[in-house]
């Protein structure tokens, strides 16, 4: 049975190490945006297919991040300073493996697997 949550609010996902980010719902408007993304373009338009399935869901889930995250708690600088959120931060938080990982399993999955149930 596929459970809907209708809520439209952002909400706090914990991804460990002291991290959290507020995020809106995961919708099929903010995948079609993300799909929109420069970079995304770039990796699926490459000529000689370079981009490993590694790199395009890196890739993909940067992008779906800098549109959904609205805010973040437990993210600092090398100073133990907390730093303000920034497309760039973001960018760089996700190049951390278990950070990478918890969003992806968190956030991202759920509207993989129900995609792939579907093509099914």
């Amino acid at each position: 049975m596929l459970r809907l949550n209708l809520s439209t609010e952002p909400r706090w996902l914990d991804l460990g190490h002291g991290v959290r980010l507020l995020v809106e719902p995961l919708t099929t408007a903010i995948m079609l945006a993300a799909r929109s993304d420069p970079t995304i373009v770039a990796a699926a338009g490459d000529a000689e297919g370079s981009a490993s399935n590694d790199d395009l869901a890196r890739i993909v889930a940067k992008a779906v991040a800098r549109i959904v995250v609205k805010d973040w708690d437990g993210v600092g600088d090398e100073d133990g300073k907390l730093l303000p959120l920034t497309p760039e931060g973001i960018d760089a938080l996700l190049e951390l493996w278990p950070i990478f990982e918890a969003f992806q399993t968190k956030y991202i999955a759920g509207a993989l697997i129900l995609d792939a149930e579907k093509n099914a």
